[in-house]
């Protein structure tokens, strides 16, 4: 039963705290946006010996010993040279770890939400708020403001002693909490960029791209996300499991990539007028008339 001027949500949270910026403070919890596996597979397998299918235990070996080692005799070691190691105990790295109680989210700065990249996102959370009408209000409040504004807050929280940078932005009806990878975690694309400005782009090729952009541009639906190759694999083992036998794919012969991007464009934008379904059976046509050029 719910009660008047509260609301249920069945999220479970990973940690809870608070939101604060300058003197008002907004109760939280921080609850994952994306599923466990969603870097990876959600099939997952065990090593076996393939004479009795029995899974496999890995050992911690020290080839010097040529013996088993216990967890009590491993350290972590930081290789400063070929073969030399820094040794760093368990209480040094606690030392290091900051010691913060305050279960807070810490805005720092308000920035355009449009000007933090990407690229320096790492994983997702949903805040959740808390039950009350009025620890709901301030809630609704910053997401509002932030809406209106088309804002984003910068700021740092601290989870089980390690330090995160994060980033708040409206998400819908909805506060996202993204961590944030530090800007020396980030490769330079200096390089590239360096290769993109001395290349030409000539005015029909890029009139021809257009119209490729144009013909296959439509409206962004999540529901479209599917993975071919968890479909696939769902079907393998479930084949497996009723006793089926699975046919080898016969490897199909690599096409030459296109020497003539005009003529690449312009079987695209032909392809493309005519509907997806022609534009995919179109590609290897493309690459063939585009070589034989």
């Amino acid at each position: 039963m719910t009660l008047p001027g509260t609301y249920t949500c069945d999220m479970r949270t990973s940690w809870n705290g608070s939101l604060s910026f300058g003197l008002v403070s907004i109760p939280v919890g921080l609850a994952p946006a994306t599923k466990p596996a969603a870097r990876q597979s959600d099939v997952s397998f065990r090593l076996l010996h393939r004479e009795d299918a029995t899974p496999i235990k890995q050992k911690r070996w020290c080839p010097a010993h040529d013996r088993e080692v216990t967890q009590d005799e491993i350290v972590r070691g930081y290789e400063v040279a070929k073969g030399q190691f820094v040794i760093v105990e368990d209480a040094d790295l606690e030392a290091l770890e900051r010691v913060d109680d305050s279960r807070s989210i810490e805005i720092r700065q308000f920035v355009q939400a449009d000007s933090v990249d990407s690229i320096y996102f790492d994983r997702h959370y949903y805040l959740v708020p808390a039950a009350t009408a009025a620890q709901l209000r301030p809630y609704a409040l910053l997401l509002e403001a932030m809406r209106e504004t088309g804002t984003a807050a910068l700021g740092r929280f601290v989870r089980s002693g390690r330090e995160s940078l994060c980033l708040v932005r409206a998400h819908g009806d909805a506060l996202l909490l993204e961590t944030l990878y530090i800007a020396e975690d980030v490769f330079s694309d200096a390089e590239i960029t360096e290769a993109v400005e001395g290349a030409e782009v000539k005015d029909t090729e890029l009139a021809l791209a257009k119209q490729v952009i144009d013909s296959l541009s439509g409206e962004f639906d999540p529901a479209e996300l599917a993975s071919d190759y968890r479909r696939d694999l769902r079907a393998l083992l479930e084949a497996k499991l009723r006793g089926e036998e699975i046919a080898v794919p016969e490897p199909e012969e690599a096409e030459a990539p296109a020497v003539d991007l005009m003529a690449a464009l312009k079987a695209s934008v032909a392809a493309a007028k005519k509907g997806p379904e022609a534009a995919a059976e179109a590609k290897p046509r493309a690459r063939r008339k585009a070589k034989a050029s």
